[in-house]
């Protein structure tokens, strides 16, 4: 059930980032969204694909530096 739980909050983050996958990943994901909203848990390949994409798409996005923000030039 845990898996069912991670693939809802995979889904949710990589949302925003759906506009930055190329083609095979987009179409991968929206077939994901698809089954997702059909409360179908996905297989142990289709779910470690999902895991990559949360990796290389919110894991990974760099994080702005806020000390940058108070810097004197």
């Amino acid at each position: 059930m845990s898996s069912y739980i991670d693939q809802k909050n995979f889904i949710e983050a990589l949302k925003r980032y759906e506009n930055k996958m190329d083609e095979k990943e987009r179409s991968f994901f929206s077939i994901t969204v698809k089954r997702n909203k059909d409360d179908e848990d996905l297989d142990s390949i289709s779910f470690g694909k999902l895991k990559e994409l949360y990796t290389k798409y919110y894991v990974n996005r760099t994080k702005p530096n806020l000390d940058d923000l108070f810097k004197k030039n």
